[in-house]
């Protein structure tokens, strides 16, 4: 679970890579898209311009580089020529990239058009549901502290965490040890050292925080078709805090809030 300073020095060249394609997407008008569309503008992105291996397509026989998760879809939504962007919509990109053998991955939610201020509050919440965990990452904290900040900011603002997915260790592999709850309890759970590498990546309910599997085997939609959002960073735990390797140049203030 620990990786040496050489090892967290290509992951942040992942992850710098990833952020640029997040950058690329923020440039983008997402709206009448199909997510077909979406996926095939990231892939060329990936391996054209920036050189690099979109670590998702072909992991567990998955054939698409991206999820996109839009509204009630909380995660691994599939590509797909026929389904198309709305205004309105929110709709999760959830991206990983491989560089020099080491992978990182990232989400976020995007606001299409004009969206129902319910849905932008999740959005917000969410992502600062993410930084309240990434706040807590130094050595000797614990996950347990990581999940407990994150469920609480969750549970303030009347929203339900997602339980069934989890963050996780990553580096070589996409899916490494430890499993990153997005729950718990204050100074339970594995004790953070310099070195170890994972992502972050909580999921928020407008409802009940109770999910389904489509009859494809992918995408997970909430059971009561409200809402969901999510946000995802692969960080590393540093001599003396966390270090976001999947930090877009937007995230800067969050980044100095969290120090």
């Amino acid at each position: 679970m620990v990786k040496t300073s050489e090892e967290v020095a290509l992951l942040r060249i992942s992850g710098k890579l990833l952020a640029s394609v997040f950058e690329m997407l923020d440039r983008q008008d997402l709206g009448g898209m199909s997510t077909m569309q979406i996926n095939d503008l990231v892939e060329r992105f990936i391996t054209v311009d920036l050189a690099a291996r979109p670590a998702s397509k072909g992991q567990y026989g998955f054939q698409y580089v991206l999820n996109c998760s839009i509204n009630q879809v909380v995660c691994h939504g599939v590509p797909n020529e026929t389904e198309i962007v709305r205004d309105g919509d929110i709709i999760n990109l959830d991206i990983t990239l491989e560089k020099n053998g080491f992978i990182a991955d990232s989400s976020k939610t995007y606001l299409v058009g004009t969206v129902a201020p319910a849905a932008r509050r999740l959005v917000k919440v969410t992502q600062e549901a993410l930084w309240r965990g990434i706040r807590q990452v130094r050595p000797g904290a614990s996950l347990g502290d990581v999940g407990f900040a994150i469920e609480r900011h969750a549970k303030k603002h009347g929203y339900a965490i997602v339980r069934d997915y989890c963050g996780h260790g990553i580096g070589r592999e996409m899916h490494e040890a430890p499993q990153v709850m997005h729950f718990g309890r204050p100074g339970t759970g594995l004790r953070l050292r310099e070195g170890m590498v994972f992502t972050i990546e909580p999921m928020l309910n407008q409802g009940t925080r109770m999910v389904s599997t489509k009859a494809d085997g992918w995408t997970v939609v909430t059971n009561d078709g409200k809402l969901s959002a999510q946000f995802e960073h692969t960080v590393a735990v540093t001599a003396t805090g966390v270090d976001v390797l999947t930090l877009r140049p937007d995230e800067i203030a969050l980044l100095k809030q969290a120090a």
